[in-house]
C-alpha cells in the first residue's frame, strides 16, 4: 500500500507534462527602437527620469577622470617599462 501510495505521488500529471509557455503561443511583439532614426532616439532621452542626470554626469567626469589619469601615467612615467628589455636581435 505504502509503495502504491509513493508511486502515485510521482506520476505525471497534466499540469507537470512538458508544454509550451502561454508568452510563447503569443506573436512577438514588435521592438520599440526597430527602425528608428537618431532624431527619435534622441528624442527617448526625455522619458530619462531627472533624478539620474547628475548621476550620469558624475559617472561621467570619473570615467573622463580615469582615462586621462591611465593615459597620463602611461606617457609621463618613465619607470614603467612597456616594451621588453635586454632582448637579443
Amino acid at each position: 500500500m505504502r509503495s502504491t501510495a509513493a508511486l502515485k505521488m510521482f506520476q505525471p500529471t497534466r499540469r507537470m507534462m512538458m508544454q509550451p509557455t502561454r508568452r510563447m503561443l503569443r506573436p512577438v511583439p514588435e521592438e520599440e527602437q526597430s527602425g528608428h532614426t537618431i532624431s527619435q532616439r534622441l528624442r527617448r532621452l526625455k522619458k530619462i527620469p531627472p533624478e539620474l542626470i547628475p548621476l550620469g554626469i558624475v559617472v561621467g567626469v570619473a570615467v573622463g577622470f580615469a582615462f586621462y589619469s591611465l593615459g597620463n601615467k602611461l606617457v609621463v612615467d618613465k619607470q614603467m617599462r612597456l616594451t621588453r628589455q635586454n632582448r637579443k636581435d
